[in-house]
């Protein structure tokens, strides 16, 4: 009942610990357009169970303790741009209307996502009954994406500025956007930045995204701060485990020899300490976790990882996908040629190739640089060598 260990998607671990150089960042940016001086959006990329999420989560928070207007969202293949960029403005906007010194100019402000969403038939999403707000004709509404959603921004972040606070709409999952909209939202940013609004944009990523983002618009890098977020080096994994506001405040210690061999399980990812972290609380008969407890809830960890966070991977897959996942599996858990690939398939490369785009798109691989592959999960090789192939 008391253990504090909370594996999950996006759930806050006990101890945020090893990025407190990405928060102060983004709590100096947000000061800094607070203020009217320019600061950069926030970019997050890196693999599954880096804890990307959490950040976002946090960044709101900060964001919040700002007295910022804060709305999220995450993407999906099958989420409509407009539509998902609607729900995000829509959000702020009500967020600031009910302060009565920019009431008026946020009812303006949703005039013109009114008529942005007329343009591009967004379907409703409830809130023009609600606010009886008529469209601003001639404002966001042109039916170039781009142009449109740069001056739906101006709007928001004027709106916001009137009030001497500030918008913050974080995007997570970000790799899913097409490369054309991700154009649009890079111009509508570059403009905000011009007139250095109090809006930013906090988006999160498989490790593709620097690079989508700059074939989008070659000016990207200049509107973004860049964060890679990895596995934790190995005294942040250790506090995370063995926080002292958590796990000594109900009189347990970890020894040593525990914290070594869940680090070397783990390789420091954060949800695998988390994983391993409430399993070894479990089973541990005393108020200290030893290694034997650690051998004795490395299955079940392991187990559950294999239940949820991997296998939940694959539930999408064809046949031809999995075969795929599989001969990349044989190669080893670092990237690895196409070609290897296809040679281990028995097959050509342009005869896998439909099977590598779709994968890639899924966000179940990634092409770290031309002609290379790996998994977006770490481990997913030794996952793969501990399933047969009855199971997959």
């Amino acid at each position: 009942m008391r253990n504090p260990y909370n594996p999950g998607a996006g759930r806050p671990p006990p101890a945020l610990v090893g990025r407190g150089r990405e928060l102060e960042t983004f709590d100096i940016a947000i000061q800094r357009l607070t203020l009217g001086r320019s600061a950069k959006s926030q970019l997050l990329t890196g693999l599954r169970g880096t804890g990307k999420t959490v950040l976002l989560r946090e960044f709101g928070r900060i964001a919040d303790h700002h007295d910022w207007a804060h709305e999220k969202i995450e993407a999906t293949e099958d989420l409509a741009f407009v539509e998902g960029i609607s729900i995000l403005v829509s959000g702020a906007l009500l967020r600031l209307r009910v302060r009565d010194q920019i009431r008026d100019r946020a009812s303006r402000a949703l005039g013109a996502l009114t008529a942005f969403r007329v343009a591009y038939r967004v379907p409703d999403i409830g809130i023009d009954v609600d606010l009886g707000v008529e469209p601003a004709v001639g404002r966001a509404d042109t039916g170039i994406l781009a142009e449109d959603l740069a001056e739906l921004f101006i709007e928001v972040g004027d709106a916001a500025r009137t009030g001497g606070i500030g918008v913050l709409l974080t995007i997570d999952e970000l790799q899913y956007v097409s490369q054309a909209n991700l154009a649009a939202l890079i111009v509508g940013l570059h403009r905000v930045s011009q007139e250095q609004l109090p809006l930013m944009v906090a988006g999160a990523g498989l490790p593709t995204l620097p690079g989508l983002v700059s074939e989008a618009k070659p000016y990207a890098e200049r509107l973004f701060d860049f964060h890679e977020i990895n596995s934790l080096a190995p005294d942040d994994a250790r506090l995370a485990l063995s926080y002292p506001g958590e796990a000594e405040a109900e009189g347990v210690a970890w020894s040593d020899a525990a914290l070594d061999s869940v680090l070397e399980l783990t390789r420091g990812y954060p949800y695998f300490l988390q994983e391993f972290g409430k399993h070894a609380w479990d089973v541990a008969a005393g108020p200290d976790i030893r290694q034997a407890d650690i051998d004795a809830a490395a299955p079940i960890a392991l187990s559950e990882l294999d239940a949820g966070f991997f296998r939940a991977r694959l539930a999408r897959t064809t046949d031809a996908e999995r075969a795929y996942l599989r001969a990349m599996a044989t190669l080893g858990p670092g990237p690895c040629g196409s070609g290897e690939v296809a040679k281990a398939l028995a097959k050509t490369t342009a005869q896998t190739g439909s099977v590598r785009d779709a994968l890639i798109k899924r966000g179940l691989i990634y092409s770290p640089r031309w002609g290379q592959l790996a998994f977006t999960v770490p481990m997913f090789d030794e996952y793969v060598a501990r399933v047969s192939t009855g199971q997959w």
